[in-house]
């Protein structure tokens, strides 16, 4: 009986939490999946953007310009029909865009990083440097999909923060660039061309309802 008892002892050992372990080993592969998608997406967009490099420096430079952009279109058929509609001419001309707008990788390298195509493709169409950077790294910071991202842009959130520093002096007492987010504009009933004692007076109006 002694023995028998030793061997029962030693199988419930050896008894596993299935739960756990199943969702120990879910996690390894959601983990592995994702850095694997975050990898992908990172050379994917590196990829467009040497292949957009290199079309514009090398068919669209100098004497050559006419003839590349005749070749662009022959070009990217071909390319469609061995990788696929990611090659497609409207694409191919966004890579030469791309590469075009930002020559060091040393900026795109980090934006890759967070960013998929989809976000460079909505940020495209941005006038200035400065408005693309900003949405960019609103994205990133907040996470944005690029549905979200499109709706900011169509919001002019980075005009709307630029009319809200000019209105703000430094002897405000509204610290500046404090509204980033034009949310918070709509939040106290403010329109795009807001005065600063307009945005205090909100503001005062606000705290006053609350604590009334």
């Amino acid at each position: 009986m002694g023995k028998k008892k030793q061997e029962l002892a030693v199988q419930g050992e050896k008894q596993i939490d299935e739960a756990v372990l199943f969702n120990r080993i879910s996690s390894i592969i959601e983990t592995r999946k994702l850095r694997a998608q975050v990898q992908a997406n990172q050379e994917s967009v590196l990829m467009f953007w040497e292949i957009g490099k290199y079309i514009g420096s090398i068919l669209l430079g100098g004497e050559r310009a006419g003839y590349g952009k005749q070749i662009v279109v022959t070009l990217a058929q071909h390319l469609q029909e061995k990788y696929g509609s990611s090659f497609e001419y409207s694409n191919v001309t966004r890579m030469i865009k791309f590469a075009a707008r930002f020559p060091d990788s040393q900026i795109v390298v980090p934006l890759a990083q967070q960013l998929s195509w989809s976000h460079f493709i909505a940020l495209l169409p941005l006038k200035s440097d400065e408005a693309f950077l900003f949405y960019a790294q609103d994205a990133v910071t907040r996470r944005l999909g690029k549905r979200d991202l499109r709706k900011q842009i169509s919001r002019k959130a980075y005009e709307r923060r630029e009319i809200a520093n000019s209105q703000l002096t430094e002897v405000s007492a509204v610290p500046f660039n404090m509204f980033k987010d034009p949310y918070l504009l709509d939040v106290f009933g403010l329109k795009d061309n807001y005065l600063e004692a307009d945005l205090e007076k909100a503001i005062l109006a606000d705290i006053e309802a609350f604590i009334l």
